[in-house]
């Protein structure tokens, strides 16, 4: 076993963003996978981490399910101007309050 349990572990650097996709085994032997998203906040030092577990039973469902979702936006996926929601998204603002 790997430390903190990993076992295989890349990463995907893009603009601000840092995807990390992590091969993990629990104390049962079980592999599984972590999948975060790092970006720095604010603050200087500070990074906004989020994190999803896929487990290996649900790993066929869930690239299933995914594949749908990336299918949908090569079909369907143009460029368009960015909403006011994401722009406001983006300055850290709350969309719902700044349209109140």
């Amino acid at each position: 076993m790997g430390e903190r349990g990993e076992v295989f572990s890349t990463k995907l650097v893009k603009d601000d963003r840092t995807y990390f996709f992590n091969v993990k085994e629990n104390i049962y032997g079980d592999l599984f996978l972590n999948v975060v998203e790092s970006r720095p906040t604010d603050t200087e030092g500070r990074f906004l981490r989020q994190s999803i577990i896929v487990y290996q039973e649900d790993m066929g469902e869930f690239i299933k399910e995914f594949q749908k979702s990336i299918d949908y936006i090569k079909m369907h996926g143009t460029r368009k101007e960015r909403s006011s929601f994401s722009m406001r998204r983006q300055r850290g603002g709350d969309a719902r309050k700044d349209s109140e």
